[in-house]
């Protein structure tokens, strides 16, 4: 009970699960422990984004999906799921570009109100600048004289990351399958490399250590300490303490240096967590055990998670945003497998359950307390 009588307020969780056929809505209490489903929603499409933007005195629910027959469009719910509207302009090229975009991969809330930033497959970067109703493409990273050099990794080529800067909104840092991290500290206009340490397995012997060219899988990094990134790259766990300018490895300790998924703890900048899988052995956990594995040293050793309480026969892999954490005090952590199953963790990491299963092939998990 709260001091004046009343009873205190319970806080809720929502959490969007975006699939190869369309995004589910799952609803929660802040114990996590007893899940409602609703969907699918954009039924049949590809749904790669999503986004739980909480900046405003509503919770508002964002969605980028893609139809075969229709493209890429960006939906909104203000009523968390009950109703869809589509965005009033999805991101599109402008007219003197020769490109049309195929899906959009990313869609991330800015540091200024209204920000919502989008990234797109082909590579690309949106930028809205009214809640997510309408883009603009970044041209100064779109006509970089390196985008010819990007190659397009075996999901596509899509700037699947996108970091704006939590005090600075003139820096972004973004990277991309297969090119790398890039940074931006003039609001757009000029792009530079960061992913010189990264390396690239599949090029040449001696050619390994590129300035750009990387395929980087996910950066993730607090906004407490934003020169600190988190990269787990195609063969390699790295992090920089200069906010890209240098890497250090942090892949001992972990079964596996090949895997999609890179999250942070959100109170605690030193905790990450990663889903290894066995890279060219098999696209699919090191002894088909499903496990989390947790570092709370900035990745200095690691700890797994999940023995006893995730399948011991997991033959499925975990993409690169299908693994979220929630705002909660007592953080959540989510898991989206492709074999339709999201699993939850009320606790950190310490505990699991299986919130939901049987759903299509899961691209993407964000979750928020609301």
């Amino acid at each position: 009970m709260a001091d004046d009588g009343r009873e205190a307020a319970v806080a809720s969780t929502v959490v969007m699960v975006g699939t190869r056929k369309g995004l589910w809505v799952g609803r929660s209490d802040e114990a996590r422990l007893d899940w409602e489903w609703s969907g699918p929603h954009s039924d049949m499409e590809e749904v790669y984004s999503c986004l739980v933007d909480t900046r405003g005195t509503t919770p508002r629910l964002l969605v980028g999906a893609s139809s075969s027959w229709l493209g890429p469009q960006v939906r909104i719910s203000e009523d968390l799921g009950e109703t869809w509207r589509d965005a009033e302009q999805a991101p599109r090229f402008p007219d003197d570009v020769d490109a049309s975009v195929e899906r959009v991969w990313q869609l991330t809330a800015g540091a200024e109100p209204g920000v919502v930033w989008a990234g797109t497959e082909p590579g690309a970067i949106f930028r809205s600048t009214d809640g997510g109703e309408t883009y603009s493409l970044e041209r100064g990273l779109w006509d970089h004289p390196h985008r010819a050099e990007w190659g397009a990794g075996f999901g596509g080529q899509a700037f699947h990351t996108i970091l704006p800067h939590p005090s600075d909104p003139t820096s972004v840092t973004a990277a991309i399958s297969t090119g790398g991290v890039y940074q931006t500290t003039d609001d757009g206009g000029t792009w530079s490399p960061r992913s010189q340490g990264i390396s690239a397995i599949f090029l040449p012997e001696g050619q390994q250590y590129p300035p750009y060219g990387q395929c980087v899988h996910k950066v993730a990094r607090h906004p407490s300490r934003p020169e600190r990134l988190y990269v787990q790259n195609h063969g390699g766990v790295f992090r920089s303490d200069d906010e890209g300018r240098s890497y250090t490895s942090i892949a001992e300790g972990l079964p596996s240096d090949f895997g999609f998924p890179m999250v942070v703890h959100p109170h605690e900048p030193d905790t990450i967590y990663t889903f290894p899988l066995g890279g060219g052995e098999g696209r699919y956990p090191v002894g088909a055990k499903a496990r989390v594995w947790r570092s709370r040293d900035a990745g200095d050793s690691w700890e797994e998670l999940g023995a006893g309480r995730l399948p011991d026969s997991f033959y499925v892999g975990v993409m690169r945003d299908a693994m979220a954490v929630d705002d909660h005090a007592r953080a959540g952590v989510y898991v989206g497998a492709r074999n339709g199953s999201v699993w939850v963790s009320p606790d950190a990491g310490e505990t699991w359950l299986c919130a939901v299963r049987d759903l299509p092939d899961v691209m993407c998990v964000r979750a928020a307390a609301v």
